[in-house]
């Protein structure tokens, strides 16, 4: 009874601490999505009033909603995710994108290698290697110092063990003041959940994470095919930014 007691009072002890600016681990993998969000607000005016002969007043009631667009686009029939490969040591992320496309199946499959500053859009099936410049500084997954705590909380129920998964919630400013981001992690791991970032080009866009494992099953994946290497960079090609990836590319 008093072991049970004592590990009671060691796990309220680590809920009650105040949550810390974290990072995830150097090698993960696993799936995710990203989609555009766009937030409006709609409003309704009501009149109203204690009787018909007093004067009436004007009753608003605003609701904030959002409306999630997919690639970028709002009107067109399109369902996608990525398999990802995330390697902070070596500043290396592979994206495996499947999904339909106005009924069609499509797949995508990129390697970027920022410390080499080159991307390369790869085709399995032919046997072909698209090299592109790569524009932007790695960003590994982690909750910056300066980043400030918007709340704790837990995903799920909280009713019965295992049945939630308590998250932190962060806000901040991206590096180089490029925009604004708030990201919510696991207390436990640093294990990325989602990621709200805006920037002047795409507005707000949502990234989630899911069926995350830490490792690497087959670390050969963020070496470029030995059909790549030969691929030679067009002088025009336009340079290419992470968010792009998804944003633009259907």
């Amino acid at each position: 009874m008093r072991l049970f007691a004592l590990l009671t009072c060691l796990l309220v002890g680590c809920l009650a601490e105040k949550p810390h600016p974290c990072t995830s681990p150097a090698l993960l993998s696993g799936a995710l999505t990203v989609v555009s969000v766009c937030f409006k607000m709609f409003c309704e005016h009501n009149k109203a009033g204690p009787n018909h002969n007093d004067l009436t007043y004007t009753i608003t009631t605003c609701k904030l909603t959002y409306i999630i667009s997919l690639q970028s686009t709002q009107n067109e029939k399109l369902w996608t995710y990525s398999q990802y490969m995330y390697d902070a040591l070596g500043q290396r992320i592979r994206l495996k994108e499947m999904g339909t496309y106005e009924n069609k199946s499509f797949t995508y499959d990129a390697l970027l290698l920022f410390r080499e500053a080159t991307m390369f859009e790869i085709n399995n099936h032919d046997r072909t290697c698209k090299k592109k410049p790569l524009k932007v500084d790695f960003q590994p997954l982690e909750i910056p110092k300066t980043a400030s705590l918007l709340g704790q909380a837990v995903i799920g129920s909280s009713s019965g063990p295992g049945q939630g998964l308590l998250v932190n919630t962060w806000i901040g400013d991206l590096p180089k003041k490029a925009g604004k981001f708030m990201s919510t992690v696991t207390e436990f791991g640093c294990i990325p959940v989602s990621n709200v970032y805006h920037t002047d080009q795409f507005g707000w866009v949502l990234t989630s994470f899911f069926n995350n494992v830490i490792g690497l099953s087959d670390p050969s994946q963020l070496n470029p095919p030995d059909f790549c290497p030969d691929a030679e960079m067009e002088s025009t090609e336009e340079p290419t930014d992470f968010l792009s990836l998804f944003l633009s590319n259907h």
